[in-house]
């Protein structure tokens, strides 16, 4: 069973989606192939080293593409959020991005109940 975060791994959390969707949004949607992408939660590791970051993608049909985009620059996003918290973060974790699908099972709900 996993341990609870630390209030400190809650604010790290936080700025760093804060931050990292403040990054995607700047790039534009262009730079996404026309998607919406939301960063909607970061879960951060106890020593702090490593971010897993869920993305939301919309529509759907672009979230093969969009999450290949991102996996090519995660260095760079690193990089930018490196950044916007080097006066904050000592060491800023290593990113790796993962879909967050709780949108087309929630999704997916509504049509079994429509039937």
């Amino acid at each position: 069973m996993e341990k609870p975060a630390s209030t400190r791994q809650l604010k790290v959390a936080r700025e760093i989606q804060k931050d990292l969707a403040e990054i995607i949004r700047a790039k534009g949607m262009s730079a996404m192939g026309g998607a919406l992408v939301t960063v909607s939660e970061v879960r951060v590791s106890p020593d702090l080293s490593s971010a897993k970051v869920f993305v939301s993608i919309f529509p759907s049909e672009k979230q093969g593409p969009v999450m290949q985009l991102l996996e090519e620059n995660t260095k760079a996003l690193r990089g930018e959020l490196g950044h916007q918290v080097a006066k904050q973060f000592r060491l800023v974790p290593e990113l790796t991005f993962l879909l967050d699908t709780s949108l087309d099972y929630a999704e997916h709900i509504e049509e079994l109940l429509k039937k």
